[in-house]
């Protein structure tokens, strides 16, 4: 085997990563959703890490944490975030920063090498409040007004609010300056089996798909569950399933290779058992790393849902919440990350598009980009169950830093 990379220290990053699964501990995940007291803690012990690493610490008004270099030479940004989905897995963010930082750490330190990198924990990838706020704000693509919109998904609190009791409000954002960084690097769990299922230690992301969102309400009439023939209804609640059961059958026949979707939340009102609802509300999600079929299928879901109003004697609504385009990896991210492979994991890597949503897909706007995966056992994420083993998450992080290195030196 070859020699580690200097300075680096396996432990220190599974030391790193537990002490963040200590704050907002939830059975063997965590629970920690965006500007919640664990986050802001997991915030605050970044923010006191990154002097280790040769970088100052700044929280800035969205939430981001960004750790800058005072060295001369290329610098490289990396990172992710450090928020959860409720109730969820501990390594979904977390492992990409603590990689970042061990990065950091080692490079930093290294007098021979040119540049440094600097380190990002970009707030609210998760969606709490919306879509990449914080990687949005970085690069310039989050107004005032989209502040203001933005409510809290579960208790519908408004972002002002949040930040201000978090103690941010009036504190300015942070913006990417023009030309500081050669690129952004990412690592995260893969949230799926392909490395597991072919005995693979890491994943060269080559594309992130895009995700589109959408709220379909059908409005009919609200009446007695008893006293109300069938023949008389207009049920928004059959309506709606009507066309559940529409998309299940009717989208195959049009989608891509690797297209999914979703129907993530179904709410029926007045929701009483002996009332008909007369209103029924669903949030769908298409994902797709080709745009052409994710505009095929909103045509398809448009006329579905068409269909089904009618048939139901109900009005329909297809409201387009959330566009994101998909985003092409940076070929030279990809050999680095490829060439690191060769030499601390043995080669077992491989070229695969990511199914999930990352902030890569956002600092792609303005900068070469590039992310790594490692496995997840049982392809298991958004749960609390989610894990990794120790000797993958060590192999990835020693990847990574050497990735880096690479990047550096080009």
């Amino acid at each position: 085997m070859p020699d580690k990379p200097s300075h680096f220290n396996g432990g220190r990053v599974l030391g790193d990563l537990n002490d963040l699964r200590g704050i907002g501990a939830y059975k063997t995940g965590v629970h920690k959703p965006t500007f919640s007291e664990p986050h802001m803690r997991s915030l605050q012990w970044l923010a006191q890490r990154l002097p280790e690493a040769g970088l100052s610490a700044e929280i800035d008004g969205i939430g981001n944490v960004i750790g800058a270099s005072t060295r001369s030479g290329p610098k490289l940004l990396a990172g992710s975030h450090l928020e959860s989905q409720n109730y969820a897995g501990w390594l979904d963010g977390p492992l990409g920063v603590v990689y970042a930082l061990e990065a950091a750490r080692v490079i930093n330190a290294d007098s021979s090498t040119n540049g440094a990198v600097e380190v990002a924990a970009w707030c609210d990838e998760e969606g709490h409040f919306g879509s990449f706020l914080g990687s949005r704000s970085y690069v310039g693509a989050l107004t005032e007004d989209d502040i203001d919109a933005a409510r809290d998904r579960s208790s519908g609190r408004t972002m002002r609010d949040a930040l201000r009791e978090a103690g941010l409000a009036g504190r300015p954002r942070a913006r990417a300056e023009p030309g500081r960084h050669i690129g952004y690097l990412e690592a995260h769990i893969e949230q799926g089996q392909t490395l597991e299922s072919g005995e693979l230690k890491i994943g060269v992301v080559t594309s992130i798909v895009g995700i589109w969102q959408y709220r379909v309400t059908f409005s009919g009439e609200q009446n007695h569950a008893g006293t109300t023939r069938m023949s008389a209804r207009k049920d928004a609640g059959v309506a709606l399933a009507r066309l559940c059961v529409a998309v299940d059958d009717r989208f195959p026949a049009s989608c891509g290779p690797r297209t999914v979707w979703t129907t993530g939340r179904i709410v029926l009102d007045p929701g009483a058992p002996s009332i008909i609802p007369g209103r029924a509300e669903m949030l769908f999600q298409i994902r797709d790393d080709d745009p052409d079929v994710i505009v095929r299928l909103e045509t398809l879901l448009r006329d579905l849902a068409a269909e089904a109003a009618t048939h139901g004697r109900c009005t329909v609504a297809v409201e387009r919440l959330r566009t994101g385009a998909p985003a092409l990896m940076n070929a030279a991210f990809q050999q680095a990350i490829e060439a690191a492979s060769a030499v601390f994991a043995g080669g077992r890597s491989v070229r695969m598009p990511s199914g999930a949503g990352h902030d890569a897909q956002v600092l792609a706007t303005i900068m070469p980009a590039g992310m790594l995966f490692v496995p997840s056992i049982g392809g298991v994420s958004h749960h609390w169950s989610e894990n990794t083993d120790d000797a993958d998450i060590v192999t990835g992080a020693e990847v990574f830093v050497d990735a880096c290195r690479r990047l550096l030196a080009r």
